[in-house]
């Protein structure tokens, strides 16, 4: 597990030390980016609501009755039920948010201003405040009132038009992949807010992250290529349209691995090293759109070789020869992978239900101020007395008030 850098004088506080974050989202873009803040080091309280909680803690498999997807996504995080669409939970959601840095928050537009939970009312009493509302569509716009899912982005974004096989229908990953790609937007763009307010306005504002958005972003040059040249990208399975070879190819041994030449002194020396230096002097070779055209072609002569040898020595071939390939892993394989070890990009930290328990490790290292994975995540309303204790000034006896009235959920201290 990754920890704390030391000085001279003990540890560093990690970099985003003393930031306040009220993490208002639920399932995973609007969560995943306020954990990627808690991971390095942002006090990230998490609210949900009194009954039902997070629905990401009953989502997937789970051991021992914890939510292994939770054990992730809720660390670092503390934990409050709270119901925001009660007055009373609303009263404690503007006392929190007075003293706070960042909201983060994907009910549907509208939602929190008919709770009187809005930006305007929030800012109007902590101008310093961050709000960032992560949603389907964004805040405005035809369709901002539906409901709105990661799924849908890679459908509507052009993700799926250009994944699968020529022959095959369009292709969704089997995972969050928008929503992945939303929260590291969305926890940027929380920085960069944080950024300018501390070194230049001194004020808050409204972040609008539509999760149909940033996976377009990331999808190439296919609007420019649309917009000059009128070409919609097709299916091409595992094949570039960019460059060639670039496939998955089958070792003898039943192994695959994957090989990319998208650089072109790389093409070059996978031809050689599969025994057909002969292609590398054609005029079309020299470029990558070009030598896409030849694909079936480049693909043969490397299929063939690679069929005709088993992984450990595809691989010791290619980096001998300074060739770009990397072996098809699966998660078990990912544990077992020694440069993986090296970083320790899964990492073990404990929990108190189910003990030692490996999940991926911080985004990034920084050298001098690393995060760190402090706590797995926590059970449902655990901080809940604390927190508003602490931080909306609540007594004991109103606290108790609040969780028979059903404002409230959490655990006693």
């Amino acid at each position: 597990m990754t920890t704390e850098s030391r000085t001279a004088d003990g540890p560093r506080d990690p970099p985003l030390a003393g930031v306040q974050v009220l993490d208002a989202a639920t399932l995973f873009a609007g969560p995943m980016a306020a954990t990627i803040l808690a991971d390095y080091g942002a006090d990230v309280v998490k609210i949900e609501h009194p009954r039902r909680g997070d629905p990401v803690r009953d989502h997937g498999p789970g051991k021992d009755g914890v939510g292994l997807w939770w054990t992730v996504l809720g660390r670092n995080k503390h934990t409050v039920g709270l119901a925001l669409n009660t007055p009373e939970g609303a009263e404690i959601m503007r006392r929190l948010a007075a003293c706070a840095d960042v909201l983060v928050e994907n009910f549907r537009p509208g939602t929190l201003e008919r709770w009187g939970l809005g930006p305007e009312i929030l800012m109007a009493l902590n101008p310093r405040l961050v709000v960032a509302r992560v949603t389907g569509f964004g805040q405005f716009g035809p369709y901002a009132s539906r409901p709105g899912f990661g799924t849908l982005a890679e459908a509507m974004s052009g993700f799926a038009a250009i994944t699968g096989t020529p022959e095959g229908p369009p292709t969704l990953p089997p995972f969050g992949l928008a929503d992945g790609i939303a929260a590291l937007a969305a926890a940027q763009a929380v920085m960069t807010a944080l950024y300018e307010r501390d070194t230049r306005s001194g004020r808050g504002q409204v972040v609008d992250l539509a999760i149909i958005e940033p996976i377009l972003s990331i999808l190439g040059p296919q609007p420019i290529v649309y917009d000059q040249l009128g070409i919609v990208q097709e299916r091409t399975g595992n094949r570039s349209v960019n460059n060639a070879p670039r496939n998955t190819y089958r070792c003898r041994d039943g192994k695959w691995v994957a090989v990319s030449t998208s650089a072109h002194s790389v093409a070059e020396r996978v031809m050689r090293l599969v025994g057909h230096p002969e292609v590398v002097g054609r005029p079309w070779f020299t470029s990558g759109v070009r030598r896409a055209a030849h694909a079936e072609e480049l693909d043969g002569y490397v299929a063939a070789w690679i069929a005709e040898r088993d992984l450990p020595d595809v691989m010791a071939a290619f980096e001998a020869a300074e060739a770009a390939a990397a072996p098809i892993h699966d998660i078990a394989d990912v544990f077992a992978d020694p440069q993986y070890q090296a970083l320790d990009t899964v990492t073990t930290v404990e929990d108190p239900v189910l003990g030692p328990v490996r999940m991926q490790n911080l985004l990034y290292r920084l050298s001098r101020t690393p995060g760190r994975v402090a706590w797995t995540g926590r059970p449902h309303g655990a901080d809940t007395y604390r927190v508003l204790g602490e931080r909306a000034g609540l007594g004991a006896a109103e606290l108790d008030r609040l969780a028979e009235a059903g404002v409230i959920a959490g655990e006693k201290p």
